[in-house]
């Protein structure tokens, strides 16, 4: 299918060399992996060595390490996302454990991503935390907490933590990362059993929408040991995101490798794409407002781009429509590569329904029933990777 004329946006390792082409869209994209373990929970583990997750703690490698491979391997932007119930070196709970080891490691983990960070300009080493467990529960990536969160307490009922937040609680826990202005992503969700609020899986509350900004549409396998980005073994969560959609949630996708092994962003050529304003420093806080207004794409090619715009608006944002929408996928590939299909898709915020496929072209006019809506963009590439656009939110006023 036909695509419309769209110049690459500069990429964040081009940055020096590439300008924005006339007319383009004045931002630059940043690529990232949102979610990744070292041995500060249970990854980190050599390549010919790694079987799994790694009992707690033990693993060769550290954030330090994992930053600087995914600096070295051309990645933007590494997460080093650690399970928050691992700190006191178990994957149960460690009664012996002491507290401010515990929180220690933690704040280690923030200084050494804010010190790589700034010794690198260009590169961001971001730490925080994997909140949640998957048994009744579900797994919530925490980008920027100062904190660390938890429940476990050791023998003299201490807490293994800084801030106590029940364990599987989500509606708490939305409540406190709206309050706290932390911003979070649903990791590999499941279309049931999960993030349950009063009993419902994936459950909506105001709170969460406005904490939640990412959902994990599709990842390679947490435990692969190739780094030559060729992995196979991938997951598809598109229909859990599809449920957080018409649930009500506000979340733009994401794809990432979930390292557990010491190959940081090297499994496959999946990327998030961030979108920062040209000539603001890609940093902790340019990062957080990205991603606060949805300017994120997912992409299982490094070397392609998909990003929505509608009469004007860019993906990502909510307004008002009265008269014709026209939404444009706008893809570009750095490396030639060719699309083989499009979809837009589209769905009903807070109806609990069905995203269905609105049209098979990269650009489409039409004029929306009356009422609350929401738009994505799907691109198949001719070798098989998909890319996923952010969702536009669109508010259509009565004819």
């Amino acid at each position: 299918p036909a695509t419309p004329q769209f110049a690459p946006l500069p990429v964040g390792r081009g940055t020096l060399q590439a300008a924005p082409a006339p007319g383009a869209l004045p931002y630059t994209v940043y690529l990232g992996n949102l979610h990744s373990q070292t041995n500060h929970s249970d990854g980190g583990a050599e390549l010919d060595n790694c079987k799994g997750a790694q009992d707690p703690l033990t693993a060769k490698y550290g954030p330090d390490a994992a930053f600087a491979y995914a600096h070295k391997h051309g990645l933007d932007i590494l997460v080093a996302s650690e399970h928050n119930h691992m700190y006191d070196g178990s994957d149960g709970t460690n009664a012996n454990a002491d507290p401010a080891t515990a929180t220690g490691l933690y704040r280690k983990g923030l200084d050494t991503a804010a010190a790589y960070s700034a010794a690198n300009p260009g590169f961001l080493a971001l730490y925080g935390m994997e909140w949640g467990v998957i048994n009744k529960g579900g797994h919530v990536n925490i980008f920027n907490s100062d904190q660390l969160l938890g429940w476990e307490k050791n023998g003299k009922g201490e807490l293994l933590a800084d801030v106590a937040t029940p364990r599987s609680d989500y509606a708490a826990l939305y409540t406190l990362m709206r309050e706290r202005g932390w911003i979070g992503q649903f990791n590999h969700p499941s279309t049931s059993g999960q993030f349950a609020i009063d009993g419902q899986a994936l459950g909506y509350t105001k709170d969460g929408d406005e904490a939640m900004a990412l959902c994990e549409v599709a990842n390679s396998t947490a435990f692969s040991t190739n780094d030559r980005e060729s992995e196979t073994r991938r997951s598809n969560y598109e229909a859990a995101c599809n449920k957080l959609l018409e649930a009500g949630f506000h979340v733009a996708f994401s794809t990432n490798q979930d390292n557990h092994c010491a190959n940081w962003g090297t499994a496959y050529s999946n990327r998030t794409g961030i979108l920062v304003p040209n000539g603001t420093p890609l940093g902790r806080a340019s990062f957080v407002e990205a991603v606060r207004a949805r300017r994120v794409f997912a992409t299982m090619d490094k070397g392609s781009q998909l990003v929505l715009t509608t009469n004007g608006r860019l993906m990502g944002e909510r307004f008002t429509n009265s008269g014709p929408l026209s939404l444009v996928a706008n893809f570009a590939s750095t490396a030639g590569k060719q699309v083989a299909a499009v979809a837009i898709m589209e769905g009903v915020p807070g109806r609990g329904g069905m995203v269905t496929q609105l049209s098979s072209e990269a650009t489409t006019t039409f004029t929306p029933a009356p009422g609350a809506h929401f738009y994505y963009a799907k691109v198949t590439q001719a070798d098989g990777n998909v890319l996923w656009s952010a969702p536009v939110w669109v508010t259509q006023e009565g004819r």
